[in-house]
């Protein structure tokens, strides 16, 4: 199980990667277009995303559009002190920024600057794929299973919405038991919605 998704993984991470700068633009515009429709996002203030890495589809765009209809945004930090977890600092234009051990950017850590998870309305999470069913494979560290573990368990805290490009996407994953699938997950094609039973 585990070996298959290490390749699943392998795959489409190679997939994304080998897409063109001009089809990361396309995507990222076609991103906005379908996350323009979400009543989740006209009903949230406080908003959670991420700087996109390693050919994940580019979520610049995506945040600049929520500047401009006056949200607050927030991106992930690695926990200094507790491992293997996130906070959420908030982010704006002038926000310093600073590489962490992945070598991805996130704001320079700041306790003034957090948001506590559970004042967050809305987490727009990264993944590496997902299936039909909303079952989501990420880079295996764990970070936003532990993040969201509340919300899979009693439903209250912020709604988990996936960014994915649509070559992220396979019929069936190789899932875990403690796998808890997404309810929604957003391409640039299209929206994936998932009725699930919390």
């Amino acid at each position: 199980m585990a070996q298959t998704r290490r390749q699943f993984r392998q795959t489409i991470r190679q997939l994304r990667q080998q897409l063109s700068d001009e089809e990361q633009r396309q995507a990222a515009e076609q991103l906005i277009q379908q996350c323009q429709s979400l009543p989740e996002i006209a009903a949230s203030q406080h908003i959670a995303l991420y700087l996109a890495n390693d050919g994940e589809i580019d979520t610049m765009p995506l945040i600049s559009w929520l500047w401009q209809q006056g949200k607050q945004v927030y991106l992930p930090v690695l926990h200094p002190f507790s491992e293997g977890h996130l906070l959420f600092l908030h982010f704006d234009a002038n926000t310093p920024m600073t590489a962490n051990k992945f070598r991805i950017q996130e704001p320079k850590l700041d306790q003034t600057k957090v948001k506590p998870v559970n004042q967050l309305d809305l987490v727009f999470t990264p993944l590496v794929g997902f299936d039909s069913q909303g079952h989501r494979l990420g880079m295996g560290g764990g970070y936003y299973d532990r993040t969201f573990a509340n919300w899979f368990a009693t439903g209250i805290g912020p709604t988990p919405i996936g960014l994915a490009h649509n070559c992220q996407h396979v019929e069936q994953l190789p899932t875990e038991n403690w796998d808890v699938p997404l309810p929604k997950i957003v391409t640039p094609q299209r929206i994936w919605q998932w009725e699930l039973l919390n």
